[in-house]
């Protein structure tokens, strides 16, 4: 038996979203569909939505000049990335937050850190092991010194931007409107500093980011949302695949997922839309930031609105 088109139109709309596809047989066989019926509508429409992906590009769109209306219809309402290759363009963070202006304007300001990151296989899942303190300036003289490496990192867990000796870097930003929020709220914009080296594990996020490079570059691989049956998703956001030199005979299906690659620069900033799973790489000593209250209509949807 078909679902109604209400239903049909319903279930592509969060699939879009990003919502989980356990949340959405869910709602479904609340709504009256045997439970069979809702889990072979739900994978079906995930397998249409990964074929038709297959048929276009694999490449994450560059672009320049895009307006906050063109973003939300195009991208952001459409669940595609992109990266905007000019988005920080007279930011004065592109100069103040470079490593050498960190330390030498807020070097003697105490923050938390993740360290012992390589000692630890779980440091992503568990991380509250490896929290530390030291002053910001010996944590930057160690990145610029120490080489490549994931055993140092400050995170967004750290809050560092929440700390009152280090809220002047606020002022640093420029107002985006149509792309995030004027008012800040609380928690809501990370920073991220580590050496050439730090790893992030394949893993989606709970909303929709807009991530930005301020200084150094960073790889990541990426894969769409309606392919989570694929990336063997067992723990909460995480999955166990490395998507650079993914092990196919433990995870066979992630053969059939379509990555995408791409580097972002300083400046740039990646789109990255709600459920889509991203690893990450740091190609130097990186400074990144990271926004979660953007200003589209109805706010920035959440991965469990209908868990």
């Amino acid at each position: 038996m078909a679902l109604s088109p209400s239903w049909d139109a319903w279930l592509s709309e969060n699939l879009l979203r990003g919502v989980p596809e356990e949340a959405l047989a869910r709602a479904l066989v609340a709504g009256g569909v045997a439970p069979e019926e809702a889990r072979s509508e739900v994978v079906s429409l995930l397998d249409v939505r990964a074929s038709l992906h297959a048929q276009s590009r694999r490449t994450v769109e560059r672009r320049r000049g895009v307006s906050a209306e063109e973003f939300q219809a195009r991208y952001y309402r459409a669940h595609r990335p992109v990266v905007l290759e000019d988005f920080l363009e007279g930011w004065p963070l592109m100069e103040r937050w470079r490593p050498e202006a960190l330390a030498r304007d807020y070097g003697d300001v105490e923050v938390e850190v993740m360290a012992g990151r390589e000692a630890r296989v779980d440091h992503d899942v568990s991380p509250d092991a490896c929290r530390t303190v030291m002053r910001l300036g010996d944590f930057l003289r160690r990145l610029e010194h120490g080489g490549p490496s994931n055993d140092l990192y400050l995170t967004a867990r750290n809050f560092a931007l929440e700390r009152p000796e280090l809220r002047g870097l606020l002022e640093d930003l420029r107002p985006a409107p149509g792309f995030v929020y004027p008012k800040r709220q609380h928690g809501s914009i990370k920073l991220w500093v580590g050496p050439a080296g730090t790893h992030t594990a394949l893993h989606h996020d709970v909303d929709s980011v807009l991530f930005c490079q301020v200084h150094g570059r960073k790889r990541f691989w990426l894969v769409p949302s309606f392919e989570t049956p694929r990336l063997y998703n067992r723990e909460h956001v995480w999955s166990p695949v490395d998507a650079a030199a993914p092990d196919l005979e433990r995870f066979p299906d992630f053969a059939t997922a379509h990555v995408h690659e791409v580097v972002v620069g300083p400046g740039e900033m990646l789109f990255i839309p709600v459920g889509w799973w991203h690893q990450v790489l740091a190609l130097d000593v990186s400074v990144s930031l990271t926004f979660q209250s953007l200003e589209v209509p109805g706010g920035n949807a959440r991965w469990h609105t209908f868990g």
